[in-house]
Parts: C-alpha cells; structure tokens; sequence
C-alpha cells in the first residue's frame, strides 16, 4: 500500500534568544506526519511575532490542506503545487515564501526518512567532509576593548571565524559613527589574531550611503575581513556596483533578505557579491535553497548558509551545504538557546572549529515534542 501525507500540525512558537539581547524571537514549525507513522519536520524563520501568526494561518487555513493525501516522495511535485497555488500573494515571496519553506522542508524530512538514506544524499551526495563554523554574534556592551575580549573569547573556544552584526539590540551602538567603527575593527582584529575570520554585517537598520560605505570599505581593507555583508538595502544593486569598482580588495557578501530563485538570479547576474548567503527557513525551503546554490555555484559565487535558527533549519542548511561545491563557511550562534540546544535530543557543536553533517535518515536530528509544546504559541 502507497505511503500518503496523513496529518499535518503547525506550531507558531515564541522564545527569547540569549544571543540577541534576549530578544522574543519568533519561528515557525511544520510536524508532516505520514500514513505509516513517518514524521518530519520543518521550519520557517518568520522572525516576528505577527509573520508568524500569519505564517501559521495560511498554513492552518488551507495551504496544509493541499498536501493530505498526496504521495511524500513526490515532494518536488507538492513544492510545485504550493508554488502555483500562491501565485496571486506569492510570486515575490512574504508570509507565502515562509509557509512553502516549513513544508518543504518537512516534505525532505519526511522522504529521507521513509527511504532511510540523509538528505545530502538525496541531494547527490556529499561534495565535502566539514565546514569552518563561524561565531555569528551581537555583541551588546558599550566598550569597544569588552566587545572585541568577548569575539576573542569564541576564537579562543575554537571558532574559526567571528562574525559581527552592527545596528543591534544592546549598547554597542555600531554601525552609526565612522571613527568608532574603524576602531573596533582594528581592535577586533587586534584581539583575535591575524589568522581569525571576521566578518561584518552592516544589516537592515543601517541606511549607509555609498560615499559612507566606500569610505569604510577602504579603512577596514587594512583589517582583511573575510567579507563585509549586507551594506546596503537589498534593492540597491547599483550601490554594490559602486562599491564594487571603488574597494574590489573587499569581499562581499549579500543576500540574506531574498526570497526565491528569480531573486538570487538578478543579485547573480549583476556581479555585486562574492558570497550570497541563503537558508531554507526563508527562500521556499531545501528545494529553492538547493536550486540557488547550485544557481550561485555556475557564477562561481560562494554560499554561506544563513541559518541563525533553530536546530532543524541548522540540520537542513548542513545538508544542502555539503551537498554543494560552493559552501564557504557554517554559521552558528556561541550561546546555548532553547532553539537549539532544548528543542533535539543531539543538538549542534562545532568540533575543533569545524562542523559536520548528520548521517541520519532525513534531516538526521530527533525533535522533543515536549519542547515544541512549550514554546508553542497557541497554547498561550
């Protein structure tokens, strides 16, 4: 008898995230359960409180509906068919892109697990052993020395790269004054050594302009960053251009707040990055993340999987990773959080600065249900 998708349970869950300033944070969960008691999992990173209620709503109202019945090893097919079916509110990706990611991913979950292979495997294979992993921090004091001690401290641990997000929660302030910016980057370099990885992700709260961030280029140049991320808005592809040509000793990276293939198609096109980063919880799922990947991959372009998640969306972006050629780095948050660290029964550790793929059927992890009821947001 035919394997069939069963039932599907969606959870909106809520958590504060000790890597962010213990900010509430926000994530979307997909349980797909198959007729012969198979279950996978998967997520979407919603983010904020009324896009995760909104995911879950669309998922909840019609969208889940779509897949009971239908055969699990089909799973590009169902992809298709969610993709078609929001094409009026879905093209340019939003809340639809969020819902398609959490069953997606799911689906992945779901057909390894059935055939008992990983998903790499799935994906064709494994293209490499490990991974450098990547401290992708917040740092929240108000002194430069402090900050850069606590970034030296995760090089210390054994990270082999740290990354810093300027306009974030907290007192660091960074991202608003030049002088104060140059310095803690001389100073982080400084403190964490000359063969440490640093990057710096400008982020959405930041409006630099391109005089601005041509200038700040040029000093950090002398840093040797291993990327500098995000400069600009995501629409502003003219303003990479020019930064481009003015600083090309600099690395780029960009693309995190992208949403489908078409859209890492035009960043592609234009020659503005050396690295785009990507996850499933956000660009339709493992399927639109393995499609960009190998997209980016014919540029001769680089990945870095933007999963700063839970541990299922670690899972599947490890799968995809090492399923491609071009995945440069891992990242992963240094602090233990609910997310991560309750939520699988085997939760994620770098191992002398490197990372690996689980081997498990599926996304190869074992969710604790217990946990998702805790976080769960329809039982407040």
């Amino acid at each position: 008898m035919a394997i069939t998708i069963k039932k599907i349970d969606i959870y909106p869950l809520g958590y504060q995230e000790p890597n962010d300033d213990n900010a509430w944070r926000y994530i979307t969960l997909a349980r797909i359960e198959a007729s012969d008691g198979t279950i996978g999992w998967g997520e979407c990173i919603s983010q904020f409180k009324e896009a995760t209620y909104a995911t879950a709503a669309m998922l909840d109202n019609g969208l889940t509906d779509m897949l009971i019945g239908k055969n699990p090893l089909e799973n590009e097919v169902l992809w298709n068919m969610l993709r078609g079916q929001v094409w009026w509110y879905g093209d340019a990706g939003g809340i639809a892109a969020f819902a398609i990611s959490a069953l997606d991913m799911a689906l992945w979950d779901l057909k390894g697990k059935i055939l008992g292979v990983p998903l790499y495997q799935l994906l064709g294979g494994k293209q490499q052993e490990r991974l450098p992993v990547c401290a992708s921090t917040h740092p929240k004091s108000s002194d430069i020395g402090d900050m850069a001690a606590e970034l030296a401290v995760h090089i210390q641990n054994g990270y082999k790269i740290v990354k810093v997000g300027f306009g974030k929660k907290g007192h660091a302030n960074l991202g608003t004054n030049a002088t104060r910016d140059i310095e803690f980057v001389k100073t982080v370099r400084a403190a964490i050594g000359a063969d440490a990885g640093l990057i710096i992700d400008i982020g959405a709260k930041m409006h630099w302009t391109v005089p601005h961030a041509i200038k700040m280029a040029t000093a950090f140049v002398e840093y040797n960053l291993t990327w500098l991320e995000d400069v600009f808005q995501p629409d502003n592809l003219i303003g990479y251009t020019h930064l481009r040509h003015a600083v090309p000793e600099i690395m780029i990276g960009f693309g995190e707040r992208f949403w489908n293939r078409a859209d890492y198609l035009r960043l592609l096109q234009a020659d503005v990055c050396d690295v785009i980063l990507v996850d499933p919880g956000r660009t339709e799922g493992v399927t639109g993340m393995h499609q960009i990947t190998q997209l980016a991959a014919r540029y001769n372009v680089g990945m870095d999987p933007h999963c700063w998640s839970s541990a299922i969306i670690t899972a599947a972006s490890l799968h995809v990773a090492f399923a491609s050629t071009n995945a440069t780095i891992f990242e992963m948050k240094p602090f233990e959080n609910p997310m991560q660290h309750e939520l699988v029964t085997q939760p994620f550790h770098p191992v002398d600065g490197y990372i690996v793929v689980p081997d498990g059927p599926g996304l190869g992890i074992e969710v604790i249900e217990a946990t998702v009821e805790k976080y769960n947001l329809k039982r407040k």
